[in-house]
C-alpha cells in the first residue's frame, strides 16, 4: 500500500473509533433511561467494536512490515489473526446476547420507546457512515471485513431497534425488543461463520481453493517438463499464495533449467495469482508419484 493510501486508511480507523466511542456511550445512556435491552446489546457491541478497531488497525500495520531472518514471510497472518479474533468475540457476544434476550422474553419489562428510538436513529447514521467509510478493501480483505462486519451489524441492529421501538409505541408489545436482539445476534452468527472459517483454514495452512488439474495440464505442456508431482499449497493471508512442486525434466543444462522456471512463474503468477514459486527439479526422482504428495509424513 502506498503512503498516500496507508494515512488514508489510518485515518478512516481513527474516525470509525471516534465515532464508536460516541455511539457507545449514548446508547447506554439510551438503555438505562429507556429500559432498552436492545439498546444497552448494541452499546455493549459498540464497546467491543472500538476495542476490535484499534486491534484490526494495529495488525493492518504490522502486517505491511517487510520480512525478517524470523519472519521470513513477513507480517501478514497478523490481519489474518485480528479476523479471526474479531469474528469469534462477535459470535460469543451474540451467544450472550441471545441468552440475555430469551430471560426477558420471559421477564418483559417496560420500555421508553421514544427515547429508543431516538437514540437508534442517531446510532443508525453513525453506524452507516462508519461502514461507508471502511467499505473500501473490505471485500479484499478478511481483516477489514471482519470490522466492516462488526459494524454493518451495529447499523442493521439499529435500524431493528428504531422498528421495534415504533412497534412498541403503537402496539405497547415489549417483547419486540428482545425478539429484534435475537435476530441481530443471529445475523451477526450467520455472517461471522464464513470468516472464522476462512482464518482457520489459513491458519491450518490448507491447500487454497484453485484449479489444480489446470495447473498440471498447464505445466505439463510446457517443454521439457514430463510430470509434476508432490504439489504443496498454502495461503499466508487471504491474497498471497505460496506454491512448491517437484518436476521431472528432461537431462539438460542449467541455463536451460531456468528458462523453464521463468515460464512456470509466468503462468502461475498470471492465470492462477500464485506469488511464491518453488520448483525442486528432478529427472526420474519421484515420477511414480502423485500430484499432491500422499506417502506417510513429508518432512
Amino acid at each position: 500500500m502506498h503512503e498516500h493510501e496507508e494515512q488514508l486508511t489510518g485515518r478512516r480507523f481513527l474516525a470509525v473509533t471516534l465515532l464508536n466511542a460516541t455511539i457507545t456511550l449514548l446508547e447506554f445512556l439510551g438503555g438505562l433511561l429507556s429500559g432498552s435491552l436492545s439498546l444497552l446489546s448494541d452499546a455493549a457491541h459498540n464497546l467491543g467494536d472500538s476495542l476490535s478497531i484499534i486491534f484490526s488497525y494495529g495488525a493492518h500495520v504490522l502486517s505491511k512490515r517487510k520480512q525478517t531472518r524470523v519472519n521470513t514471510y513477513g507480517f501478514k497472518r497478523a490481519e489474518i489473526l485480528a479476523a479471526l479474533f474479531n469474528s469469534l468475540f462477535l459470535v460469543i457476544l451474540s451467544v450472550f446476547l441471545l441468552m440475555e434476550a430469551g430471560t426477558r422474553l420471559l421477564h418483559p419489562e417496560k420500555i421508553e420507546s421514544g427515547v429508543m428510538i431516538w437514540v437508534a436513529v442517531i446510532s443508525a447514521v453513525a453506524n452507516l457512515g462508519s461502514t461507508m467509510l471502511l467499505n473500501r478493501g473490505a471485500q479484499h480483505n478478511l481483516n477489514l471485513k471482519a470490522t466492516y462486519l462488526h459494524l454493518l451489524s451495529d447499523a442493521l441492529a439499529s435500524v431493528g431497534i428504531i422498528v421495534g421501538g415504533v412497534v412498541i409505541m403503537v402496539s405497547g408489545w415489549t417483547f419486540v425488543d428482545p425478539l429484534i436482539t435475537i435476530l441481530v445476534a443471529l445475523y451477526i452468527i450467520y455472517e461471522s461463520w464464513p470468516v472464522i472459517k476462512k482464518t482457520v483454514l489459513i491458519l491450518m495452512e490448507c491447500a487454497p481453493q484453485l484449479d489444480y488439474a489446470g495447473i498440471n495440464r498447464d505445466l505439463l505442456h510446457i517443454k521439457g517438463i514430463k510430470k509434476v508431482h508432490h504439489v504443496h499449497a498454502l495461503m499466508v493471508d487471504e491474497n498471497s499464495i505460496v506454491f512448491s512442486a517437484h518436476v521431472n525434466m528432461d537431462n539438460m543444462e542449467l541455463d536451460d533449467v531456468q528458462a523453464i522456471y521463468a515460464r512456470i512463474n509466468q503462468v502461475l503468477k498470471t492465470k492462477y495469482n500464485i506469488d511464491h514459486v518453488t520448483i525442486q527439479p528432478e529427472t526420474t526422482h519421484g515420477s511414480d508419484e502423485a500430484f499432491f504428495y500422499d506417502r506417510d509424513y513429508d518432512i
